[in-house]
């Protein structure tokens, strides 16, 4: 009984230790798998992308109320004689004074008075930004001002009509906007303000109109959007002259202007050759902002079954005419037809020619969005969270035949009419459909919830490599300690959590010195834009040479990233946990650029996840065999060049166009449209990839 009861009581001389969760051996498994993870899932982040034109769904209207064509047009020939009436009082102006100017805005408020309506011009003067730390981060992309010391012939002249609604309350309007150069008016112009014209004469007879309609017949001698522009600044904070000052100018009307919000459909037509009647839609808005989907599927809608139009939006012919592209979408039509025979209900299928058609479309819009900068006038709106689109028609005949012009505009202002009556329709603004969303046709898009997928595919890779990067060589020194220099593993774990401590905040200072030296290359700019006299290869190669010179300034104040003294137990330790610190960064400002606009975003990923994950030091490259080292330099060679953003574009750039026209000078001239446009992408530029590419070349120097 005794030796039983001794043999029960003996106690373990250690404790157990409790069985991690399954979450925790999960992650654990990925982070000593980083590798193969990675590899994993950069290669399906690429081709989930190649993916994207077969994923894309058929539009849809989603809100009920808008009703397209439930109604039958009031647009009759009879409007289509009015529209003439004024194209052609309009080349005959132009004829008689060869240059017409102020005429025209005259001209267009005698017929505006003539249907009733509130008439005034809007003068505003246009000066295109330079570089400036205030005002490029501003609303706005253009600086409009009055000055007393210039005449009307030096300003635009917007002409504005406002028709009330018999049914509103004057808090909400659909604004109808003509772009025209009233120096150098053209046919197109003329029969674009015909055609506005004749639909806003239409809809001052109407009795069913439940929001105001305003006509905004822009003077685009300074360029569409800088009209526009000035014209919503006014109108959303308005500014009187005072009547002093004002006695000197004797432009038409003074700058009376309305405060409330409103909706706005914009319109623009274009005479072109085409085999038949065709409407193009430009939808892209500021730093990737797109208009409710709403509104481009009630304007397509209208156009293909209603008025029968061909209905486009753009592409990048680049893409469309690669051999290569093609032999894909060969490929994704005979997966399609397999799964169709394996189950017939799998709806994958798609030719190869619409594969093609729709990764063209794709890239552009991903190519527009990324760039940030509008692609009409209808980003004015946008700016002010007003869902608005651009309409180009180009008929298929010329513009001097009348009696094929009778019928093109009759189709034209039916379509108008009935994208008004849709709109006037709605009871609130547009929420009911996608707001972020990418074009493959006209009639096809993209969700957020599935291009999504591939983006996050591509940076998934990043914190699990970075986690591998800091936990590798930390195991193997606390393992070297604990067997060479202390046998007490308590003594081990304190010295090497040290150590390591130390280690980790040198290579964050290392990092935060090359970000602060990027947001200082990217005010830079500033200083370069005083100096008189300066060419684009000029004013590149002093932003390249100030930048420079900044850097090593930095490096002398705050310490070189090589000045660590370096363990010889870890040598590898240094370089590994400065990658580490690296890529958890990079993808920190990925995550958050993807929320700002997400078409930038997408593109960088694809250029800096390779960067990231496979910069090596070239001096520890030796130590592996032949083919490893040649594989490792080239692959971090070639990374080098094209991770380098001026690089990149002049790449890009000589393989579109040729290298023969190719210079220095072309990424300043470039940025300098971004700034202008208070693009994000510049700041992602700078501000993102630029130290991530530094960060990379001072991993591939490592000593």
């Amino acid at each position: 009984m005794a030796t039983a009861d001794a043999n029960a009581v003996v106690p373990s001389s250690q404790p157990s230790n409790p069985k991690p969760r399954p979450i925790v051996r999960i992650g654990t498994f990925l982070i000593s798998h980083s590798a193969l993870f990675s590899l994993i899932c950069c290669a399906a982040g690429i081709l989930a992308l190649f993916l994207l034109p077969v994923l894309a769904k058929n539009t849809y209207v989603s809100e009920n109320a808008l009703m397209p064509g439930s109604a039958n047009p009031m647009f009759s020939n009879h409007d289509t004689m009015e529209a003439n009436r004024l194209v052609k009082d309009i080349m005959d102006l132009k004829l008689s004074s060869g240059i017409a100017g102020i005429e025209i805005s005259n001209l267009l408020g005698k017929y505006m008075t003539e249907r009733d309506a509130d008439v005034y011009h809007h003068n505003f003067h246009v000066q295109k930004n330079q570089f400036h730390l205030g005002n490029f981060f501003s609303d706005s992309s253009y600086s409009w001002h009055m000055k007393e010391n210039r005449s009307c012939a030096q300003y635009g002249i917007n002409t504005v009509a406002i028709i009330r609604a018999p049914r509103g309350d004057g808090k909400e309007a659909i604004v109808l906007v003509s772009p025209y150069n009233s120096t150098n008016i053209r046919q197109s112009d003329a029969l674009s303000l015909g055609l506005s014209y004749s639909i806003f004469s239409l809809l001052s007879r109407v009795n069913w109109l439940a929001k105001d309609i305003i006509w905004l017949a822009a003077d685009s001698q300074y360029g569409e959007y800088a009209s526009v522009a000035a014209w919503l600044k006014d109108y959303h904070n308005p500014s009187f002259l005072d009547s002093d000052k004002s006695d000197d100018c004797t432009c038409p009307e003074s700058n009376a202007l309305l405060g409330r919000k409103d909706s706005q459909i914009l319109q623009v037509v274009d005479g072109k050759e085409e085999t038949k009647d065709t409407l193009s839609i430009y939808a892209e808005a500021s730093n990737g902002q797109m208009p409710n989907l709403d509104l481009i599927n009630i304007v397509n809608y209208l156009a293909v079954h209603r008025q029968g139009l061909h209905v486009k939006v753009a592409k990048l012919y680049s893409v469309l005419n690669a051999a290569w592209l093609r032999t894909v979408g060969q490929i994704f039509e005979f997966i399609g037809k397999t799964a169709k025979i394996v189950n017939p209900q799998w709806g994958f299928g798609i030719s190869a020619a619409d594969y093609v058609e729709g990764t063209a479309t794709l890239a552009s819009s991903i190519y527009y969005q990324a760039l940030g900068i509008p692609t009409g006038s209808h980003g004015a709106f946008r700016d002010y969270q007003i869902d608005a689109i651009t309409l180009e028609m180009s008929p298929r005949f010329s513009l001097y035949n009348e009696v094929r012009r009778s019928d093109f505009l009759l189709r034209g202002g039916r379509l108008l009419e009935g994208v008004i009556r849709s709109v006037n329709n709605l009871l609130e603004k547009f929420h009911q459909s996608f707001f972020l969303y990418l074009l493959s046709a006209p009639s096809k898009f993209v969700s957020v919830g599935i291009y999504m997928i591939a983006f996050m595919l591509l940076i998934i890779p990043l914190p699990m490599v970075a986690a591998s990067l800091y936990s590798g060589p930390n195991k193997r020194e606390s393992s070297a300690r604990t067997n060479n220099e202390n046998p007490d593993p308590a003594a081990a774990i304190v010295t090497s959590s040290g150590s390591k401590s130390w280690k980790w905040l040198h290579a964050a200072k290392v990092v935060f010195v090359v970000h602060l030296w990027a947001g200082l290359v990217s005010l830079i700019p500033y200083l370069v834009n005083q100096l008189p006299e300066r060419t684009p290869t000029a004013c590149m190669l002093v932003w390249v040479l100030l930048s420079f010179v900044s850097l090593i300034i930095l490096y002398w104040i705050a310490g070189s990233p090589y000045s660590y003294k370096i363990s010889h137990q870890s040598p590898n330790m240094e370089w590994a946990i400065l990658k580490a610190v690296m890529i958890s960064v990079a993808s920190i400002g990925l995550g958050l650029m993807s929320i700002i606009n997400y078409a930038t975003a997408q593109i960088g990923a694809i250029f800096m996840v390779p960067m990231c994950l496979l910069v090596h030091p070239l001096k520890h490259a030796g130590n592996a065999g032949k083919l490893r080292v040649l594989s490792l330099t080239t692959s971090n060679m070639v990374l080098a060049v094209i991770g380098f953003p001026p690089a990149a574009l002049l790449l890009v750039k000589g393989w579109l166009e040729g290298f023969d026209g190719v210079s220095l000078g072309d990424f300043w001239i470039w940025a300098e449209t971004l700034w202008t446009w208070n693009s994000a992408t510049y700041l992602y530029l700078v501000l993102i990839h630029l130290p991530c590419w530094v960060l990379c070349m001072h991993i591939l120097l490592h000593p």
